[in-house]
Protein backbone atom coordinates (compact mmCIF):
# COMPACT_ATOMS: atom_id res chain seq x y z
CA UNK A 1 0.00 0.00 0.00
CA UNK A 2 1.30 3.47 -1.03
CA UNK A 3 2.09 5.79 1.94
CA UNK A 4 -0.01 8.79 1.98
CA UNK A 5 0.95 11.72 -0.09
CA UNK A 6 2.54 14.47 2.37
CA UNK A 7 4.23 17.60 0.47
CA UNK A 8 5.93 20.52 2.83
CA UNK A 9 4.71 23.69 1.37
CA UNK A 10 7.15 26.44 3.44
CA UNK A 11 11.00 24.84 3.60
CA UNK A 12 13.84 27.67 3.56
CA UNK A 13 17.46 26.33 2.19
CA UNK A 14 20.73 27.66 3.09
CA UNK A 15 24.08 26.88 1.11
CA UNK A 16 27.20 25.72 2.94
CA UNK A 17 29.17 26.62 -0.16
CA UNK A 18 28.93 31.23 0.93
CA UNK A 19 31.47 31.87 -1.78
CA UNK A 20 29.14 30.60 -4.78
CA UNK A 21 25.81 31.78 -2.97
CA UNK A 22 27.62 34.75 -0.53
CA UNK A 23 25.02 36.15 1.99
CA UNK A 24 23.36 39.72 2.38
CA UNK A 25 25.25 41.39 5.41
CA UNK A 26 24.12 39.97 9.18
CA UNK A 27 22.16 37.49 7.46
CA UNK A 28 19.49 35.80 9.65
CA UNK A 29 21.42 32.26 10.08
CA UNK A 30 20.25 29.43 11.22
CA UNK A 31 22.66 26.69 13.54
CA UNK A 32 25.79 25.49 12.03
CA UNK A 33 24.15 22.27 9.92
CA UNK A 34 20.97 23.34 9.61
CA UNK A 35 18.78 23.85 6.58
CA UNK A 36 20.88 22.64 4.08
CA UNK A 37 19.58 20.09 1.04
CA UNK A 38 21.16 17.68 3.08
CA UNK A 39 19.50 18.18 6.15
CA UNK A 40 16.27 18.78 4.71
CA UNK A 41 16.48 15.09 2.92
CA UNK A 42 17.07 13.81 6.35
CA UNK A 43 14.02 15.55 8.09
CA UNK A 44 11.41 14.70 5.04
CA UNK A 45 12.65 10.57 5.33
CA UNK A 46 12.14 11.17 8.92
CA UNK A 47 8.43 12.02 8.94
CA UNK A 48 7.59 9.83 5.50
CA UNK A 49 7.49 13.61 3.32
CA UNK A 50 8.02 12.67 -0.05
CA UNK A 51 8.19 16.70 -1.93
CA UNK A 52 8.84 20.27 -0.59
CA UNK A 53 8.39 23.90 -2.05
CA UNK A 54 11.70 25.87 -1.00
CA UNK A 55 11.09 29.23 -0.25
CA UNK A 56 13.41 32.48 -0.82
CA UNK A 57 14.70 32.93 1.94
CA UNK A 58 15.27 36.81 1.83
CA UNK A 59 16.70 37.11 5.53
CA UNK A 60 19.87 35.42 3.80
CA UNK A 61 19.88 36.63 0.59
CA UNK A 62 17.47 39.05 -0.36
CA UNK A 63 17.19 39.46 -3.94
CA UNK A 64 19.58 36.93 -5.23
CA UNK A 65 17.74 33.43 -5.99
CA UNK A 66 20.69 31.74 -7.71
CA UNK A 67 20.76 28.95 -4.49
CA UNK A 68 17.26 27.92 -4.58
CA UNK A 69 17.40 27.91 -8.28
CA UNK A 70 20.11 25.64 -8.80
CA UNK A 71 18.98 23.42 -5.76
CA UNK A 72 15.16 22.83 -6.97
CA UNK A 73 16.95 22.38 -10.76
CA UNK A 74 19.23 19.78 -9.07
CA UNK A 75 16.78 18.41 -7.18
CA UNK A 76 14.09 18.22 -9.41
CA UNK A 77 10.96 15.58 -8.88
CA UNK A 78 11.72 16.60 -5.15
CA UNK A 79 12.07 20.10 -4.35
CA UNK A 80 10.59 23.30 -6.59
CA UNK A 81 11.49 25.93 -5.80
CA UNK A 82 9.16 30.03 -4.98
CA UNK A 83 11.56 32.92 -5.90
CA UNK A 84 10.99 36.53 -4.43
CA UNK A 85 11.70 39.18 -7.09
CA UNK A 86 12.30 42.95 -6.62
CA UNK A 87 8.62 44.78 -7.91
CA UNK A 88 10.39 48.11 -7.90
CA UNK A 89 12.48 46.24 -10.68
CA UNK A 90 10.65 46.22 -14.33
CA UNK A 91 12.97 43.07 -15.48
CA UNK A 92 11.78 41.22 -12.11
CA UNK A 93 8.83 40.01 -14.86
CA UNK A 94 11.55 38.75 -17.49
CA UNK A 95 13.64 37.23 -14.62
CA UNK A 96 10.74 35.27 -13.36
CA UNK A 97 10.45 33.65 -16.71
CA UNK A 98 13.85 32.80 -16.84
CA UNK A 99 13.38 30.83 -13.45
CA UNK A 100 10.06 29.13 -14.49
CA UNK A 101 11.27 28.28 -17.77
CA UNK A 102 15.46 26.96 -16.80
CA UNK A 103 15.68 26.28 -12.81
CA UNK A 104 12.32 24.77 -11.61
CA UNK A 105 10.89 27.39 -10.08
CA UNK A 106 6.99 26.75 -9.59
CA UNK A 107 6.28 30.03 -7.35
CA UNK A 108 6.76 33.70 -6.47
CA UNK A 109 6.70 35.30 -3.23
CA UNK A 110 5.22 38.57 -3.33
CA UNK A 111 6.10 40.89 -1.28
CA UNK A 112 5.13 45.42 -1.05
CA UNK A 113 6.95 47.42 -3.34
CA UNK A 114 9.40 49.96 -1.45
CA UNK A 115 6.66 52.09 -1.47
CA UNK A 116 5.01 50.26 1.43
CA UNK A 117 1.74 48.92 -1.27
CA UNK A 118 1.36 45.62 -2.26
CA UNK A 119 -0.91 47.01 -5.02
CA UNK A 120 1.20 48.72 -6.95
CA UNK A 121 1.78 48.37 -10.67
CA UNK A 122 5.15 46.60 -10.07
CA UNK A 123 3.76 43.94 -7.82
CA UNK A 124 0.76 43.57 -9.89
CA UNK A 125 3.35 43.60 -13.35
CA UNK A 126 4.97 40.54 -11.47
CA UNK A 127 1.31 38.83 -10.39
CA UNK A 128 0.91 39.09 -14.66
CA UNK A 129 3.74 37.50 -15.47
CA UNK A 130 3.03 34.16 -13.04
CA UNK A 131 -0.75 34.72 -14.53
CA UNK A 132 0.28 33.89 -17.36
CA UNK A 133 3.55 31.55 -16.83
CA UNK A 134 0.74 29.36 -15.08
CA UNK A 135 2.87 29.53 -11.37
CA UNK A 136 1.68 30.25 -8.24
CA UNK A 137 2.12 33.31 -6.31
CA UNK A 138 2.83 32.97 -2.31
CA UNK A 139 2.01 36.53 -0.51
CA UNK A 140 3.86 37.38 2.43
CA UNK A 141 1.70 40.56 4.33
CA UNK A 142 0.21 41.35 7.61
CA UNK A 143 -3.43 41.89 8.23
CA UNK A 144 -2.94 45.19 7.10
CA UNK A 145 -2.64 44.31 3.63
CA UNK A 146 -5.64 42.46 3.67
CA UNK A 147 -8.12 45.30 0.90
CA UNK A 148 -4.97 44.90 -1.48
CA UNK A 149 -4.79 41.42 -1.21
CA UNK A 150 -7.87 40.92 -1.89
CA UNK A 151 -8.37 43.47 -5.11
CA UNK A 152 -5.13 42.12 -6.76
CA UNK A 153 -6.61 38.07 -6.19
CA UNK A 154 -9.92 39.17 -8.34
CA UNK A 155 -8.19 41.17 -10.75
CA UNK A 156 -6.35 38.09 -11.59
CA UNK A 157 -8.73 35.53 -11.27
CA UNK A 158 -6.71 32.42 -13.15
CA UNK A 159 -4.00 33.22 -10.86
CA UNK A 160 -3.87 30.58 -7.94
CA UNK A 161 -2.29 32.49 -4.97
CA UNK A 162 -1.26 30.91 -1.31
CA UNK A 163 -1.24 33.66 1.72
CA UNK A 164 1.99 32.66 3.50
CA UNK A 165 1.36 31.73 7.48
CA UNK A 166 -2.32 33.56 6.96
CA UNK A 167 -1.46 36.50 7.77
CA UNK A 168 0.77 35.60 10.28
CA UNK A 169 -2.22 34.47 12.61
CA UNK A 170 -0.92 34.27 16.29
CA UNK A 171 -2.44 33.65 19.69
CA UNK A 172 -1.81 37.04 21.17
CA UNK A 173 -4.22 40.44 21.25
CA UNK A 174 -4.78 40.83 17.25
CA UNK A 175 -5.92 36.87 16.97
CA UNK A 176 -9.35 37.53 16.43
CA UNK A 177 -9.23 40.69 13.87
CA UNK A 178 -6.38 38.55 12.08
CA UNK A 179 -8.85 35.41 11.73
CA UNK A 180 -11.20 38.00 11.11
CA UNK A 181 -9.44 38.83 7.61
CA UNK A 182 -8.78 35.65 6.87
CA UNK A 183 -11.96 33.95 6.97
CA UNK A 184 -13.37 36.97 5.01
CA UNK A 185 -10.61 36.02 2.04
CA UNK A 186 -11.88 32.51 1.70
CA UNK A 187 -14.28 34.28 -0.37
CA UNK A 188 -12.13 34.88 -3.08
CA UNK A 189 -12.25 31.57 -5.36
CA UNK A 190 -8.39 31.38 -5.94
CA UNK A 191 -7.15 32.57 -2.60
CA UNK A 192 -5.34 29.38 -0.27
CA UNK A 193 -4.31 29.21 3.34
CA UNK A 194 -0.88 28.04 3.98
CA UNK A 195 -1.24 26.64 7.84
CA UNK A 196 2.52 27.06 8.59
CA UNK A 197 1.45 29.47 11.35
CA UNK A 198 0.10 26.85 14.32
CA UNK A 199 3.75 26.37 15.87
CA UNK A 200 5.17 30.07 15.23
CA UNK A 201 1.64 31.50 15.84
CA UNK A 202 1.41 29.74 19.22
CA UNK A 203 1.76 30.90 22.92
CA UNK A 204 2.04 27.36 23.88
CA UNK A 205 4.12 24.05 23.86
CA UNK A 206 3.68 21.04 21.56
CA UNK A 207 1.06 20.34 20.41
CA UNK A 208 -0.30 24.01 20.66
CA UNK A 209 -3.92 23.78 21.76
CA UNK A 210 -4.46 27.33 21.64
CA UNK A 211 -3.92 27.63 17.69
CA UNK A 212 -6.31 24.60 16.69
CA UNK A 213 -9.56 25.86 17.18
CA UNK A 214 -8.38 29.16 14.41
CA UNK A 215 -7.04 26.72 12.06
CA UNK A 216 -9.75 24.54 12.44
CA UNK A 217 -11.85 27.51 11.53
CA UNK A 218 -9.33 27.97 8.65
CA UNK A 219 -9.45 24.83 6.99
CA UNK A 220 -13.61 25.40 7.28
CA UNK A 221 -14.04 28.71 5.64
CA UNK A 222 -11.23 27.83 2.99
CA UNK A 223 -11.84 23.92 2.61
CA UNK A 224 -8.99 21.69 2.52
CA UNK A 225 -8.59 21.80 -1.00
CA UNK A 226 -7.50 24.83 -1.01
CA UNK A 227 -5.40 24.41 2.36
CA UNK A 228 -1.83 23.47 2.90
CA UNK A 229 0.99 22.36 5.54
CA UNK A 230 4.31 23.64 5.60
CA UNK A 231 6.94 23.45 8.03
CA UNK A 232 8.84 26.33 8.18
CA UNK A 233 11.79 24.36 8.23
CA UNK A 234 14.63 24.90 9.55
CA UNK A 235 12.76 24.72 12.55
CA UNK A 236 15.27 25.60 15.22
CA UNK A 237 15.57 29.05 13.09
CA UNK A 238 11.75 29.56 12.11
CA UNK A 239 9.93 28.13 14.75
CA UNK A 240 11.86 26.50 17.69
CA UNK A 241 8.84 25.51 19.53
CA UNK A 242 8.30 22.34 17.26
CA UNK A 243 11.05 19.63 15.65
CA UNK A 244 10.09 18.95 12.14
CA UNK A 245 8.13 15.67 13.24
CA UNK A 246 5.80 17.68 15.69
CA UNK A 247 5.33 20.19 13.08
CA UNK A 248 3.99 17.58 11.16
CA UNK A 249 2.18 15.94 14.19
CA UNK A 250 -0.11 18.64 14.58
CA UNK A 251 -1.84 17.76 11.27
CA UNK A 252 -1.33 13.55 11.10
CA UNK A 253 -2.52 13.07 15.01
CA UNK A 254 -3.64 16.44 17.06
CA UNK A 255 -5.81 18.36 14.96
CA UNK A 256 -9.40 16.84 14.56
CA UNK A 257 -9.28 16.30 10.71
CA UNK A 258 -11.15 13.77 8.40
CA UNK A 259 -8.93 11.39 6.52
CA UNK A 260 -9.68 13.55 3.14
CA UNK A 261 -9.07 16.65 4.75
CA UNK A 262 -5.66 15.42 5.62
CA UNK A 263 -4.72 13.94 2.26
CA UNK A 264 -5.98 17.21 1.18
CA UNK A 265 -3.92 19.61 3.14
CA UNK A 266 -1.45 17.38 3.73
CA UNK A 267 -0.37 16.51 -0.46
CA UNK A 268 -3.05 16.61 -2.46
CA UNK A 269 -3.51 20.46 -2.46
CA UNK A 270 -0.06 20.92 -2.92
CA UNK A 271 0.39 18.45 -5.49
CA UNK A 272 -2.08 20.47 -7.82
CA UNK A 273 -0.62 24.51 -6.85
CA UNK A 274 2.87 23.34 -7.37
CA UNK A 275 3.73 20.04 -8.73
CA UNK A 276 1.57 19.71 -11.67
CA UNK A 277 2.12 20.71 -15.25
CA UNK A 278 0.50 23.77 -15.51
CA UNK A 279 3.71 25.71 -16.23
CA UNK A 280 3.55 27.29 -20.03
CA UNK A 281 5.43 25.86 -22.33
Amino acid sequence: MRPPLIIDCHAHLYSEDESTYPPIPNPYRPPFGEGTVTHLRREMQSAGVQMATAVQTSTFYQWDNRFIADACKANRGTFVGVCTLNPDVPRSATLLERYVRQFNIRALRSIPAKNGRLDDPGVDRLWSAAEQLGIVVNVLVNREKRPEVEALARRHPNLPVVIDHCLNLNAGDEQKRILSDMLALARVPNLHAKLSFVATGSGESFPFRDMHGPCLAMIDAFGPERCVWGSDFPCKLWCPKATYGEHLRVFTHELDLSADSRRQILGETARRLYFSNRTMT
